[in-house]
């Protein structure tokens, strides 16, 4: 079992987590459809980057 050698301070702690915060999704809007999507992700349009990459047909 680990022991700590000497007390971690609370500043210390809190700096250690700083990071562990959770983020918010990072979102884009197509230009030509408007479609919110995940950023570097195809719309569930099928459009990406103002160009259809997938056509509708094409879903299974």
């Amino acid at each position: 079992m680990a022991v700590q050698k000497s007390k971690v301070s609370r500043s210390r702690r809190g700096q250690r987590r700083s990071h562990d915060s959770l983020t918010s999704r990072a979102l884009s809007q197509d230009p030509l459809t408007g479609e919110v999507h995940l950023r570097h992700h195809v719309s569930p349009d099928g459009y990406f980057k103002g160009r259809q990459i997938v056509s509708a047909n094409d879903e299974d």
